[in-house]
């Protein structure tokens, strides 16, 4: 029996068609996946499924009903949980949950939930304040409370760590009842891997429907044969590496940590982090939610100042010298730093003032960035607008626009599909190659591959340094992603 039935569907938006005769079938009680390149209809196909938005043709019943139609009479069964949740970040884990269960008109009994999220020993901490891995498991909480006959879920777990990621596909499958339908979609085709169907949308339209070992045995199986079906990727040479033409590092040592720490009160966010990187190197940081990496980027960066310990960058004390430390290197942010506002053009003349490119020089540096990296196009398209492969390409050229010979990129692939992801890793291993240093964090473990070496996060320290290689024998795992879970559990027991 099918949950979901759709025919012929089609959304326009002026002259874009996200959804073109698209036609569905989700079955009741089973977990679909819905995978796709940026801009191939997912969130528009969503959207329309629980009533938010109306279609331009076709028909649709969910759950018996017409959501164009009969939307206030379908909503009392649905779980929504958007791209970006909607917690309240001023309110408490514990007012987020009552607040949701007043709209849903449910009873405040949260015991069994909170015991289930692992959230008891944190509902009296502000949501604004909990780690990304927390604010996901508490947006998923508040989506099922009331039991829906049907969830919706928008991507819950991008820029979460391997460990949340499994903890929330439980909590789905151990919360939901045998008539429960869950259509999820997600970035990580691992995790798509593992639902009862996959799903892959392409330009509007399906281009396969059907159990995931269909297409591959393994998980990287099936990630390339949908990569495959979504037109291929071929690695050609970088454009922007070649050219990139960058200060060449004058020391072999290019980023150095000595015993960094970062304290609040009697907490350390980061506690004795030491390492080295060399010139041309790939340098990853992993580790779970809340970790500390984020917070020693910033200490690198000379954006936090560290209350024990230095690093220096290109040999340059950043405690004694941060601006000139800072003048070496470029920083693309975890969350999209750009001014939506503002067009591509006046982001690159804003970043290159910033990084203190003089007046009469930076014109021809914003033309030459914007040649590099294809965007000439888009100069006068505001960044807001921008397709979410854009922004970070439109990111990574704000970094590079000074020339730097270091790269910190801060989880700089969250959230973007795997066609955008391999192009984007293309143009970081080609700048390695020519000597660029990058220092790189992530929650894609296949990504964690591409790094020279890594550091291993846990509880603000490092517990494992080496190879991906030398980190999977240590582990005694065959993937990344087993050595990042064996070894958190390794260092638990300790």
């Amino acid at each position: 029996m099918n949950a979901v039935e759709i025919r012929t569907l089609t959304k326009k938006f002026g002259d874009i068609t996200a959804l073109d005769g698209l036609s569905l079938n989700i079955e009741k009680g089973k977990i679909t996946g819905l995978i796709g390149a940026d801009g191939a209809g997912k969130t528009t196909l969503l959207r329309t499924i629980i009533g938010l938005l109306v279609p331009d043709a076709g028909e649709i019943s969910v759950l018996g009903f017409n959501p164009a139609t009969q939307k206030n009479d379908l909503i009392v069964h649905i779980g929504y949980m958007p791209q970006k949740f909607g917690l309240y970040e001023d309110l408490t884990v514990l007012e987020n949950l009552i607040l949701y269960a007043d709209l849903k008109d449910v009873p405040h009994d949260f015991k069994k939930m909170l015991e289930f999220t692992s959230l008891t020993p944190f509902q009296d901490r502000l949501a604004g304040d909990l780690s990304g891995g927390m604010k996901q498991k508490l947006g998923l909480a508040c989506t099922l409370l009331g039991n829906p006959a049907f969830l919706v879920l928008d991507e819950p777990s991008v820029g979460v760590d391997p460990i949340s990621r499994r903890d929330l596909m439980r909590m789905v499958r151990e919360m939901m009842g045998p008539e429960t339908t869950v259509l999820w979609s997600t970035a990580y085709l691992d995790e798509a891997h593992s639902f009862d169907t996959s799903v892959v949308i392409d330009k509007g339209r399906i281009i396969y429907d059907g159990i995931p070992s269909a297409l591959g045995a393994t998980a990287q199986e099936f990630e390339e044969k949908v990569i495959e079906l979504m037109g291929g990727y071929k690695a050609e040479e970088s454009q922007i590496a070649k050219n990139y033409r960058y200060r060449a590092a004058e020391v072999d040592l290019t980023v150095e940590a000595d015993n960094l720490a970062k304290r609040y009160g009697d907490f350390y966010a980061v506690k004795n982090n030491t390492f080295k990187i060399k010139k041309g190197e790939i340098f990853g940081l992993i580790g779970p939610n809340g970790a500390g990496k984020s917070t020693s980027f910033k200490m690198m960066c000379g954006l936090a100042r560290p209350t024990e310990g230095t690093a220096r960058i290109m040999g340059i004390d950043i405690r004694t010298d941060p601006e000139r430390a800072r003048s070496n290197l470029g920083y693309m942010a975890q969350k999209f730093s750009l001014y939506g506002t503002l067009t591509v053009e006046e982001n690159l003349e804003f970043f290159g003032a910033a990084y203190g490119i003089g007046i009469l020089d930076r014109g021809k540096r914003v033309d030459d960035i914007m040649e590099i990296f294809s965007l000439k196009e888009y100069a006068d398209q505001k960044s807001e607008d921008l397709p979410l492969g854009l922004k970070q390409r439109l990111s990574m050229a704000c970094a590079l626009i000074h020339n730097p010979p270091i790269l910190f990129l801060d989880e700089p692939t969250s959230g973007v599909d795997v066609l955008t992801r391999r192009d984007f890793w293309n143009h970081i291993t080609s700048l390695a190659k020519k000597g660029v240093t990058v220092m790189v964090t992530t929650h894609f473990m296949d990504e964690a591959e591409y790094c020279d070496r890594i550091s291993l996060f846990y509880h603000g320290e490092t517990i494992a340094i080496g190879t991906p290689a030398e980190l999977k024998e240590r582990a005694g795992a065959t993937t990344m992603e087993d050595a990042f879970i064996n070894l958190i559990k390794e260092s638990e027991k300790q």
